[in-house]
């Protein structure tokens, strides 16, 4: 249930109406419904509260609104779209096949053009490694490498994130077998302690044996002492990805894109204390729990990794 505010002409007064508009349905229902309630809103007025096109509410309203086999699919979409801004149709497939849905990926796509629910997301690329010091840096031996198993490669990357008036910076460890996030540290400063603290995390929740390899691109934050100290204090290697290649750390780039698509470019945070809370929250209850990949065969991490130790090949 949300509170959408009613605007009567010349904005002197305003209408409070509580409305469940959560479903494509349940959209054309309360326009109609205020419409006759409020005469003298206009129907673009309603259109912009719901956040509708006006040419879908017409086309809506000539087709008997609710008449139709693809009403109860399009609803399944929109929900599916509300949870994960970020789905392409594919992925939205899917997720309909897994929820029992009979559907094919050509009938998903039409549907998500006709209702606009294709997402088209880019924004400013701002750099954020600084390869240009005097540490040692280290060969790439994941390049060709086939990893066949969790904790045997792990990926780290740092990543910039907009507040409202100025940047703070994410770093990140993804399982490069699972993709599962296992560790992340949101941070003010773009320093050694930034990736120290994404490290620290994933040291203390995975099983961590001689012989893990640490992939990184060159950054200064990857190649200082107090960061190749600790890697080196559980005997792991060090590998690093090419100067200015990100399609040598593809697995964290990706990790990244689907961020902020689906995350962080639908928000404004305010404080970084807000930025934090919800990029925890997205990685831990929505990244590695609930959204699908691809690459694994279209299930979350969490429940590849499950599939991984009851000896299942998803």
């Amino acid at each position: 249930m949300r509170t959408v505010l009613w605007a009567v002409s010349g904005g002197e007064r305003c209408v409070k109406k509580s409305v469940a508009a959560t479903s494509v349905a349940q959209r054309h229902a309360v326009i109609s419904q205020v419409k006759q309630e409020k005469p003298q809103l206009s129907i673009r007025q309603l259109c912009e509260t719901l956040e509708v096109n006006r040419r879908w509410y017409y086309a809506r309203l000539a087709q008997g609104e609710t008449a139709g086999p693809d009403v109860e699919l399009r609803d399944a979409i929109e929900q599916i779209i509300l949870e994960f801004a970020g789905y392409g149709y594919r992925r939205v497939t899917h997720a309909l096949v897994r929820a029992g849905w009979s559907v094919n990926h050509k009938r998903v796509l039409r549907i998500m053009r006709e209702e606009s629910l294709l997402c088209h997301l880019k924004r400013q690329f701002v750099p954020t490694t600084d390869s240009h010091h005097p540490f040692q840096v280290y060969p790439n031996l994941v390049k060709g490498l086939e990893v066949d198993a969790p904790d045997v490669v792990w990926v780290a990357d740092i990543t910039y994130i907009r507040l409202l008036s100025n940047f703070v910076y994410l770093a990140t460890i993804l399982d490069a077998y699972s993709r599962k996030c296992v560790g992340w540290n949101l941070s003010k400063r773009i320093d050694t302690q930034l990736a120290l603290g994404a490290l620290e995390q994933a040291l203390a929740t995975r099983d961590v044996r001689p012989g893990l390899i640490h992939h990184s691109d060159r950054g200064v934050q990857y190649a200082s002492t107090a960061y190749v100290k600790r890697l080196q204090s559980v005997q792991a290697h060090i590998s690093m990805s090419a100067v200015g290649n990100p399609y040598d750390n593809a697995k964290a780039e990706s990790f990244f894109k689907t961020l902020k698509q689906e995350e962080v470019y639908l928000k404004q945070y305010q404080t970084f204390e807000e930025a934090e809370s919800n990029i925890g929250q997205f990685i831990e209850d929505v990244y590695n729990t609930k959204r699908l990949h691809s690459s694994l065969g279209y299930v979350p991490p969490i429940e590849f990794e499950m599939a991984y130790a009851q000896g299942i090949r998803c």
